[in-house]
């Protein structure tokens, strides 16, 4: 047991003095007197000088540990920890000299030691020596692939260097070691802005108020300030020349006259479960590409509870009734349970199959939201993500008459509606390695064609899908709209 108190305390000195609250101190407390008795019966034990200095550190009296930490190297000169713990502990006392030192004894006798080749590039970063905090930063993620922070802190001294591309390129690979990692979101959103890539800052920034149970207030507050003086979505000629793809201009006597309003939701914060990265991201991306479409009205709403999600709902049934056309985007967490499709709100709590009417929105809600539109009622479901609800629900009914499947179940809308799903029912959708989801990816790629007919237009959407997912995923579309019109989301020239 005292051995493996002495291990969870080494793991506090790493964390930093802020680990060591109360009763760390009183564990600590009690392995400093062990220790000290192990040393008044054997003074060469190297061992137990080491296990007080880590007691030490975790009580937050450097001095004491570095003392101990120095005996245990006298006593063994080989032993790797004590160097590294020791150059902790000099660094927590601003000794950036001295920590550099150890760091480097460290590695001598453990060239493989990834942390300490990222805390020795901390101490350089702090120095000012970029250039060396970079190489360290370099061997640390060569050693230890998913160590985000060392990413995280590579794309910084990047991004000091004004080298801008290199920063956002190692914010995405902290992003992908940690997909909660709300300060490598804002980071990368603030490169983006430098570069005047403002669609992605934007995206970035709202995906870390997705965040907000893991992101600091600092980040937070941040990410507000600097979405509140974005400019506003470009217009399209300039997307395009961003983008390749096809300009948005009609041709004369084919301007749309449609009213068309959107409502784009994108669940990421959820509070019960981990989080998903995509979904804010997504939704920000689609409401501005609609935007740039021709849309009267696009609601952009974001990390919605229960009583929020309704209320958006209520509220776009409304808009919808004087609409010609009404398309409504979910990207989040869905769920089907005996044959019922639920979207998942983020306050979501669902311990058994019983609560979920209770705590999650049924997609015929959705449906409502949209049905009073004119010409084209279109729900756009990117809600098949492998959800972890499902997994940790208690089955309280027979399978037979309360079932839970992956992804969503089939729907038959009424005519003149039209559901698109990420993923074919029973499947569920990729969440995507990048900074959006394949679905949505597509999607936006394919919507400013000019003269692409909304059903070839979902055709498109599926081959990209598949060719991007390897074919491990279809979207899929339900229910029918008048075949004696055509419906385009920009005209053809």
């Amino acid at each position: 047991m005292l051995r493996k108190l002495f291990y969870c305390l080494a793991l506090l000195v790493l964390a930093g003095p802020a680990a060591a609250n109360d009763r760390v101190k009183s564990e600590a407390s009690a392995a400093i007197a062990t220790a000290s008795e192990a040393i008044r019966r054997d003074p060469k034990d190297a061992n137990a000088y080491y296990d007080r200095g880590n007691a030490y550190a975790a009580n937050g009296d450097a001095d004491r540990a570095i003392a101990d930490y120095t005996a245990t190297i006298r006593l063994d000169p080989a032993h790797a920890n004590a160097y590294y713990n020791r150059g902790n502990s000099y660094s927590s006392k601003g000794d950036t000299e001295r920590a550099i030192a150890d760091y480097s004894a460290t590695i001598r006798l453990d060239p493989a030691y990834a942390n300490a080749y990222y805390n020795r590039a901390n101490t350089y970063s702090n120095k000012g020596h970029t250039d060396r905090a970079i190489a360290d930063y370099t061997e640390a993620v060569r050693l230890q692939p998913i160590n985000a922070n060392a990413y995280f802190n590579r794309g910084n001294a990047y991004g000091r260097k004004g080298e801008t591309d290199r920063a956002i390129a190692d914010y995405t690979e902290a992003i992908r070691a940690d997909s909660t990692y709300a300060n490598a979101y804002l980071n990368r959103g603030l490169a983006y802005e430098k570069r005047g890539d403002f669609a992605k800052a934007r995206a970035d920034f709202n995906a870390t108020l997705g965040l907000a149970h893991t992101a600091t207030r600092w980040a937070l507050d941040k990410a507000r300030e600097r979405l509140a003086v974005l400019p506003s979505p470009r217009p399209a000629t300039i997307l395009v020349e961003k983008t390749g793809l096809a300009p948005l201009v009609t041709a004369p006597g084919a301007a749309n006259t449609d009213r068309r309003v959107a409502l784009v939701i994108g669940n990421s914060a959820y509070e019960n479960v981990a989080a998903l990265p995509n979904p804010v991201r997504d939704a920000s991306l689609v409401a501005d590409v609609l935007k740039l479409t021709g849309f009267e009205a696009v609601t952009l709403l974001t990390d919605l509870r229960k009583d929020a999600l309704v209320n958006a709902l209520r509220e776009f049934a409304a808009r919808a009734e004087t609409a010609d056309w009404a398309v409504v985007y979910y990207a989040g967490h869905g769920m089907e349970v005996g044959g019922v499709n639920y979207l998942i709100p983020t306050d979501a709590k669902i311990a058994a199959d019983r609560e979920i009417a209770f705590e999650a929105v049924p997609v015929d809600q959705v449906l409502n939201a949209a049905e009073r539109a004119r010409k084209l009622r279109l729900v756009i479901l990117d809600a098949c993500r492998d959800n972890p609800f499902a997994a940790q629900m208690k089955r309280t009914m027979t399978v037979a008459s309360r079932s839970v499947s992956r992804g969503l179940a089939p729907v038959e809308p009424e005519a003149g509606t039209l559901v698109v799903y990420a993923a074919k029912d029973g499947e569920t959708a990729l969440d995507g390695d990048g900074s959006n989801s394949p679905f949505a990816t597509a999607f936006v790629k394919n919507v400013p064609t000019p003269g692409l007919e909304v059903r070839r237009l979902f055709d498109f959407v599926r081959d990209d899908v598949m060719e991007a997912t390897g074919r491990r995923q279809k979207p899929f579309s339900y229910g029918s709209i008048s075949g004696r019109q055509d419906f385009y989301f920009v005209a053809g020239k």
